[in-house]
């Protein structure tokens, strides 16, 4: 098997360097070796259509992990031109060399695909409605995706490979995010104000490579097949950027960190207090029934263990690490 990863310098990607090789490692079905090339944005500018399509072209992968995104929600704004590229037309041409080679594609998106307005916990079927250019690009890009299979479905020749959208909010893991930003605060600042009424799930991407690679290789170590589409991928629970918040700086404390700041001198705001250019979506949580079913149709009870855990803990461990490795 050859695995191609694209954005190996981000947060997912580097939890793919940590976690994929343990699944590729396993005894394989056939005699070939499998390979593994990690890429990012010094060896493919997504946002160039040739250069994307002239690595697949080179690489020939029957497993694509796109790890990579325009992220700067703000800046997105002003980028719109860039952030399209890299966030809706490369996964399309990803998407195309999947369909024309049987390849099986990975795809991450987000949150800022709806616009927060629903009361409940989002499904996968809700419907679309960002709010800023990064929730749009990232919108069109899931639907080229879907788009490009659903035409390959019409191919005499049986299905032409297979591909699953996972939708994540609050990735943090090897690299800038909240958790991070709060911690380093903490040691400078004596009170901070939080905001906390947009809610939604933390995710360790550590996590999220595990779920992913769950659901596309069985225990020999192959690709297996499983039903294409869009899934939400996010421990159980919710919570607001405030709680967040205190429950870092906490378990920071408790680990042994030294910090000026505390949970009682973290102050609760509205989002309308801590305006940006990008607006956000209020309501970010997002129901996970249909990849718990899958996992449960693959009888992978470590998977399942895994999506039941919650946000909490997986947070706890993430600062523990942080302060026992004095990365922070």
């Amino acid at each position: 098997m050859k695995v191609l990863v694209f954005g190996k310098d981000g947060q997912l990607g580097k939890a793919f360097q940590q976690t994929l090789d343990e699944y590729l490692l396993l005894p394989q079905d056939s005699n070939s070796q499998p390979s593994v090339r990690y890429v990012g944005r010094a060896q493919c500018d997504l946002a160039n259509e040739q250069a994307v399509t002239s690595l697949l072209n080179e690489s020939q992968p029957n497993l694509i992990i796109n790890a990579s995104a325009y992220t700067a929600v703000d800046k997105a704004e002003t980028e719109v031109d860039l952030a399209f590229a890299v966030n809706a037309r490369a996964p399309e041409i990803m998407a195309e060399y999947a369909v024309q080679h049987g390849a099986t594609f990975l795809h991450y998106s987000t949150d800022y695909v709806f616009d927060g307005e629903k009361y409940d916990f989002y499904l996968e079927d809700d419907l679309r409605n960002p709010l800023g250019t990064y929730g749009k690009s990232k919108a069109a890009g899931e639907e080229a995706i879907v788009k490009v299979f659903a035409g390959s479905s019409d191919q005499s020749m049986g299905i032409a490979g297979q591909y699953a959208i996972f939708r994540t909010s609050w990735v943090y893991g090897d690299g800038g995010n909240f958790i991070r930003t709060i911690l380093r605060l903490a040691k400078d600042r004596e009170e901070l104000r939080v905001i906390e009424d947009q809610y939604g799930v933390p995710t360790s991407a550590l996590w999220l490579a595990e779920i992913s690679l769950g659901l596309v290789i069985n225990q020999q170590g192959s690709l297996r097949r499983f039903p294409s589409g869009i899934y939400h991928a996010v421990p159980t629970g919710q919570t607001n950027w405030y709680e967040l918040a205190t429950l870092a700086v906490q378990t920071a404390l408790d680990a042994g960190l030294a910090l000026k700041l505390s949970p009682k001198t973290i102050f609760p705001i509205p989002a309308i207090e801590y305006p940006l250019p990008a607006p956000r979506p209020m309501n970010s949580r997002m129901s996970t029934d249909k990849l718990h079913k899958v996992l449960e149709t693959l009888g992978d009870v470590s998977k399942l263990q895994l999506l039941n855990q919650s946000w909490d803990e997986g947070v706890r461990a993430y600062v523990r690490n942080l302060v026992h490795s004095r990365l922070i």
